[in-house]
C-alpha cells in the first residue's frame, strides 16, 4: 500500500475513494480499522471511521490505531480526510487529530485544505466559501451537531490546537509548487505545524499535490487528493485497475438522515415518483415508530424503491432538540436506521442508498460490512460502492450537502438493477 487515508466519516471515506480510484490507484475502503492486512495490489486504502462528532479524545485514540494499522501495511504518505465544510467544534475534532498524527507520523508540518471546487467549496484568504456564500451564510451554521458559524478556517481551527497555525495564500499556490515548497519551509521554520492553504480551483489542488510530494501527513477535504496519484505514477509505482462494476440485483430503499438544504431538495424531489415515510421524533421517542412498523412499511411499497427520512427543516430539527436534547435524538434516528436497514437487508434489499454522514456510518456499521469496492461516480464525491453481504450489495453513501436534486434517483439506477 502507497497512500493510507484516515476519513472521519463513512462519506467522506467514499468520496475520498473516488477521487484516488479515478485517478488510476487501486483503491479500497474499509469500514474501521481492519483485523487483517490488505489484500494485495491495494495502493490506496481508505479506512472509515465514524469520528467527527464523537469527544476528541476517542477520535485521537482510533485515527492512531488507523495510523498504525496503515503503517503496517507500508504506507509511504498518509492522508487525514475530514469535510470540505471543515465540520467540527470549537473544541475539535480537527485541530486534536491532526496535531496527534503529526506526532505519530514523526511529520514536522501538514497542509489544511477543505477544498473541493466540484462541489463548490473554495479557500481564499483562510475563509472557506459554499458556492458564492462564506460557510457561515450557507445553512452549515444551522447544522445540528457540528454548526460552523466561522468562515475563517485558520481562527477556527486554532481554537483545537495546541500551537500556531499559519496561512499561504492564494498568490502564493498561484506562483507554483517551487514558491509553495518555500513557503511551507518558512512555516516550518517559525515552528508552525499545521497550515491553511488556499486553493479554488482543481488547477490550484494540483500543484498544490506537486509541492506536498514528500509529505508524510496530508490533511483535507478529497480534494486533496487530486494530485497525490499522479505523484505516485510520476515515480513509477502505480499499477491500479479499473473500477468495480456494479452487481447487486434486487429491491432498492432509500434512507436519509441528513437534514442539509441539499438533502430537504432531494427528499422532496424523490418523494414526487416514489413512496415515503417521514419519521416524527415524537413517535421514535415514545416507540410508536418501530423498526417492525417501517421494515413492513416499506415491504408494502412492492419494488417502488420507497425513501424512509428524518429529514427536516432547522426550525423541526431545532423543536426536536428542544424536546428530546441534542445527542438523545440524533442517537435514536441512528439506531433506528442501523436496525432497519439490517431488517430490509436480511429481507432481500439489495441496494441501499443513504444520505448524511452519521446515518451512513450507522447504516454500514450496522450491515457488519468490511470493505467495500468503489465504483463509477453518481455525483462530484459520491461513488457506486460494492460490498458482499450474503451476495452483493450496492450502497451509495451521500454526504448531507453533496448531490444533484435527483441524486436519489440516479443512485438507485446506478448501482444496481431490480
Amino acid at each position: 500500500m502507497l497512500l493510507g487515508a484516515i476519513a472521519d466519516d463513512f462519506t467522506g471515506a467514499s468520496d475520498l475513494a473516488n477521487t484516488l480510484a479515478k485517478g488510476g490507484m487501486a483503491t479500497t475502503q474499509f469500514v474501521g480499522v481492519p483485523a487483517t492486512e490488505a489484500a494485495a495490489g491495494c495502493e490506496a486504502g481508505v479506512v472509515a471511521l465514524k469520528t467527527r462528532s464523537i469527544a476528541p479524545e476517542d477520535a485521537v485514540t482510533q485515527s492512531l490505531e488507523a495510523a498504525d494499522w496503515l503503517k503496517a501495511q507500508g504506507c509511504e504518505q498518509f492522508l487525514f480526510k475530514y469535510c470540505s465544510t471543515f465540520d467540527s467544534t470549537p473544541q475539535g475534532n480537527i485541530g486534536p487529530v491532526a496535531e496527534a498524527l503529526l506526532d505519530r507520523l514523526g511529520a514536522d508540518l501538514a497542509v489544511i485544505c477543505p477544498v473541493f471546487p466540484a462541489t463548490g467549496r473554495r479557500l481564499f484568504m483562510g475563509h472557506l466559501f459554499v458556492g458564492e456564500k462564506l460557510l457561515s451564510e450557507s445553512g452549515m451554521e444551522k447544522h445540528p451537531l457540528t454548526p460552523m458559524t466561522d468562515p475563517n478556517i485558520r481562527r477556527w481551527l486554532r481554537l483545537q490546537t495546541r500551537g500556531e497555525v499559519g496561512l499561504i495564500t492564494l498568490d502564493t499556490v498561484r506562483a507554483g509548487p517551487a514558491a509553495l515548497t518555500e513557503a511551507f519551509e518558512a512555516e516550518r521554520k517559525k515552528g508552525v505545524r499545521l497550515v491553511v492553504t488556499d486553493a479554488v480551483a482543481d488547477s490550484d489542488l494540483m500543484t498544490l499535490g506537486v509541492a506536498i510530494t514528500g509529505h508524510r501527513l496530508v490533511t483535507g477535504g478529497s480534494g486533496i487528493a487530486l494530485g497525490l496519484p499522479q505523484n505516485f505514477r510520476r515515480a513509477g509505482k502505480l499499477v491500479g485497475k479499473s473500477n468495480a462494476k456494479a452487481a447487486a440485483k434486487g429491491p432498492a430503499v432509500v434512507l436519509c438522515g441528513s437534514c442539509s438544504t441539499a438533502s430537504q431538495r432531494q427528499v422532496a424531489a424523490y418523494l414526487k415518483a416514489h413512496p415515503g415515510l417521514a419519521l416524527d421524533p415524537a413517535k421514535l421517542m415514545d416507540g410508536s415508530m418501530s423498526v417492525d412498523k417501517a421494515a413492513a412499511w416499506v415491504a408494502a411499497q412492492d419494488g417502488a424503491a420507497p425513501i424512509v427520512y428524518s429529514t427536516a427543516d432547522p426550525v423541526s430539527v431545532a423543536g426536536a432538540q428542544q424536546s428530546f436534547g441534542r445527542e438523545e435524538i440524533a442517537a435514536k434516528v441512528e439506531h433506528f436506521f442501523a436496525g432497519l436497514v439490517r431488517r430490509l437487508v436480511d429481507s432481500g434489499v439489495r441496494r441501499v442508498v443513504v444520505g448524511g454522514g452519521e446515518t451512513s456510518g450507522a447504516v454500514v456499521e450496522a450491515l457488519g460490512i468490511t470493505n467495500m469496492s468503489i465504483g463509477e461516480e453518481i455525483d462530484p464525491g459520491v461513488p457506486v460502492l460494492v460490498a458482499e453481504r450474503n451476495g452483493p450489495l450496492g450502497l451509495a453513501l451521500k454526504s448531507g450537502n453533496f448531490g444533484a436534486d435527483d441524486f436519489f434517483e440516479k443512485a438507485v439506477e446506478r448501482i444496481g438493477t431490480a
